[in-house]
This record gives C-alpha cells, structure tokens and sequence, in this order.
C-alpha cells in the first residue's frame, strides 16, 4: 500500500514541475527572444515518475520594431498560449487524479490499521 502512496507522490511531483513550466512560458509570452520550457513525464523502477525539462529552441517570429536607433528585426518568444492552456487544462485533471489516488490509499491504510486495533 505505501508503494501506491509513493507512486502517487511522485506522479505529484512530477505533474507540478509541468504546472510550473507552463506558468512560466506562459508568464514570458510577450518576453522577446524567450524560448520555452516543455516538460515530458517518463516512467522510472520502480513504480515512479520522473519530469524532464528541456527547453525548445525552435525560433519565434520575427518582427520588424521602431526603436531609438531606427527600425530592427526583433525575434518574439515561441510560446503558443493554444499550446500551453490545453497543457494546463490536462495537467490539473493528472494532478487531481493522483490526489484521489494517495487520498483512498490514506483511506486503505487507515481501515487496515482500524481492523487491525
């Protein structure tokens, strides 16, 4: 039973290193140059999760801007927000999912200790 407990816990861990990412691309949207973050889950012995970052180099849009020396081409940030919202929308569902999981194990646990005393 603690094992379900520890897998859920990483799956936790995990799922909010990918919230954080898609906050923080979110966050630098208008941020010219800034590249994002995507974050991938991949499975690890025994029954864990581990959260990989990498940032993407895939180049934003250039545009044409007035500054005080004259007109330059400025490279935008590549984050898409119709990326990133559906990323957070299907992150917060994994997150409750694993939630729920550690809560009946906590329930489990504690009929367990109720029929043992």
């Amino acid at each position: 039973m603690i094992s379900g407990i520890n897998a859920a816990l990483s799956g936790l861990t995990a799922i909010q290193k990918k919230i954080e990412a898609n906050a923080n691309n979110v966050a630098n949207l208008n941020t010219d140059g800034y590249k994002k973050i995507r974050v991938t889950l991949q499975a690890q012995e025994p029954q864990s999760i581990e959260a990989i970052a990498q940032q993407i180099q895939t180049p934003g849009p250039m545009v044409h801007e007035q500054t005080s020396a004259g007109e330059t081409l400025v490279e935008k940030s590549n984050v898409e927000l119709s990326e990133e919202l559906p990323s957070m929308m299907l992150s917060r569902r994994f997150f409750q999912a694993n939630l729920k999981t550690v809560q009946i194990q906590d329930e489990m646990l504690g009929n367990l200790l109720d029929i043992k005393s």
